[in-house]
């Protein structure tokens, strides 16, 4: 069926079971050359103890262009459209500007409005819709419904029941109405009410405020922490409080915008590397160390490298010993992000630190968030002793926020202990062991089933690449019609080429729901059955080391 005449050579002959496969493939390991990157650092001077694996596929020449011409033509659609409400042909749906205000400076940028009228507001139904239930493994959602295109909805009374969740960052599977957490959550707010009503440094510091901050440390295995009650503040009001002018932040170009905020906020020079590119953010390095500061040349008072754990976008995994042997090279800061990593990698659920095997006091300082593992909100910063006592008093989210929610706070410690097992049971290590074996299963089911996906292989957050920016609402309605949750994600939050759909995996997840969806998706999506059977048909017959990105076209 198929032979190797010579390196890099391939010959066919008449047996391919498929009648169109032995065109296909053709022209398959020509794109497959351009677009295949999978990374294997298994050994980097002895810095990693396990493979490190991750795949980015560069977008298809031919998919870039259609993507293009997609926008293209929704943009020449736009400005016909906009000469048409002003001339009161079309119906205009948006606020209208008095005449009396139009010569006021505008509120917001022409192309924002513009983008979220003429492109947005098409696809506006997939996002934004109510739940009526825990975000568990299953969820109620209630029906909304629009007859003006998408400009205003209203709900039709229906509730959808038990749709498969493949949206919520519910990790571990904390986030229920039942079960030791939410027990521990209605005592608390029995004893202590629902809210503090005052800030951590007056009278809102209680018992267990302190007892869940020596936990986060204990859980961590450093000095000291803190917690704050929002998670996008502790990134945002904190980075201020450690680097301000005179300082360098070194930031990766795909950090969260709670990273981007807090670092433009601290009036510190601001440099971006490429994603998890060492020899980009080592070469920033250099140059702040040789050129100093601009026009003085003098040395930076500090040099701050900011990176996440789990980008969430992405699905990759920080090369996390690579930037810990950079910034001891070099005698910078490391301020880690472990929002999403925190609790769902390493054997022991600690994140991205566990991980890797590494000394958890190599990174100076570490955030992290209890929103998505742990099921609760709020966030933390965790390191030194020294470190947390001048956050104390330096912290404008320390200072000024509001104490922390009781029955919040007695989720984040209940859900801890059950991590540690503390609880004196071992449910918390069965459903970190359960979440990596739901990821690896699902992401090797798509990658089977011949979908792009992006990220590292032990990361619950996995991206499935749509690219066409009509795709994103044709997909989520279509899996919702079959009772299925997901996410699509789309320009400005993602590259204007690589539109996808976002997956989160959760220990909650049982293979048969899996399967379900898995199996759906194989089966009924739109515009790709049919070439779904031909790629079957050429893993069969192709050398495994031939990938097939056929489903991107």
């Amino acid at each position: 069926m198929v032979g190797h005449s010579a390196p890099n050579t391939i010959t066919f002959d008449e047996s391919w079971p498929c009648p169109c496969a032995k065109g296909i493939a053709m022209s398959l390991i020509l794109v497959s050359r351009f677009h295949v990157s999978q990374v294997h650092a298994a050994s980097h001077g002895g810095l990693y103890s396990r493979p490190f694996i991750e795949s980015f596929e560069e977008t298809p020449m031919l998919v870039a262009v259609f993507t293009y011409m997609s926008y293209g033509i929704l943009t020449i659609f736009g400005y016909l459209r906009d000469f048409l409400r002003h001339w009161k042909i079309e119906r205009c749906n948006i606020a209208r500007e008095k005449e009396e205000q139009k010569d006021f400076v505008p509120l917001y940028q022409d192309f924002e409005n513009f983008y979220n009228r003429n492109i947005y507001m098409r696809i506006r139904d997939s996002w934004n819709r109510p739940l009526c239930s825990v975000p568990g493994a299953k969820m109620d959602l209630l029906e909304q419904a629009t007859h003006d295109y998408n400009w205003t909805f209203h709900y039709t009374g229906r509730v959808m029941h038990d749709v498969i969740n493949l949206g919520s960052y519910n990790y571990l599977g904390f986030a229920d109405n039942t079960g030791p957490c939410a027990d521990s959550a209605a005592e608390a707010t029995m004893k202590y009410g629902v809210g503090v009503a005052s800030t951590r440094q007056e009278i809102g510091n209680l018992d267990r405020h302190e007892e869940m901050e020596k936990l986060v440390a204990k859980f961590l295995g450093v000095e000291s922490a803190m917690t704050f009650g929002m998670g996008f503040a502790t990134n945002s009001m904190n980075i201020p409080a450690l680097s301000g002018k005179g300082c360098l932040i070194l930031s990766d170009e795909l950090n969260h915008a709670s990273l981007v905020l807090g670092a433009r906020l601290s009036g510190s020079t601001i440099r971006v590397f490429k994603h998890n590119n060492m020899q980009s953010l080592e070469k920033l390095l250099r140059e702040a160390i040789v050129h100093g500061q601009p026009r003085t040349h003098r040395p930076w008072k500090k040099i701050l490298i900011v990176v996440e754990g789990i980008y969430s976008m992405e699905g990759s995994v920080v090369r996390l010993p690579e930037v810990i042997a950079l910034k001891k090279r070099y005698r910078a800061y490391l301020y880690l992000d472990e929002a999403h990593s925190i609790g769902a990698l390493g054997p022991r659920g600690r994140g991205v630190v566990d991980y890797f095997g590494l000394d958890p006091c190599d990174v100076d300082v570490m955030m992290g968030t209890f929103t998505k593992s742990f099921g609760a909100a709020g966030g933390y910063i965790a390191g030194k002793r020294e470190l947390i006592e001048y956050l104390r008093s330096h912290s404008h989210s320390a200072v000024y926020a509001t104490s922390m929610s009781p029955p919040v706070m007695e989720q984040i410690i209940t859900s801890m202990k059950c991590i540690m097992g503390e609880d004196g049971t071992t449910m918390g290590c069965e459903r970190v062991r359960q979440l990596a074996k739901n990821t690896v299963y699902f992401r090797k089911r798509l990658r089977e089933m011949g979908f792009i996906i992006y990220g590292n292989e032990g990361s619950p957050v996995v991206p499935m690449m749509l690219y066409m920016p009509a795709k994103i609402g044709a997909f989520a309605r279509e899996m919702l019609k079959r009772n299925i949750g997901v996410v699509g994600v789309g320009f400005p939050a993602t590259p204007i080429i690589e539109s996808r759909a976002r997956f989160c995996i959760s220990a909650a997840h049982t293979k048969d729901v899996l399967d379900t969806w898995l199996n759906l998706l194989f089966s009924r999506l739109i515009g790709v059955s049919l070439w779904l059977r031909c790629i079957l048909c050429l893993q069969e017959v192709l050398p495994l080391s031939i990938p097939i990105p056929l489903l991107a076209l």
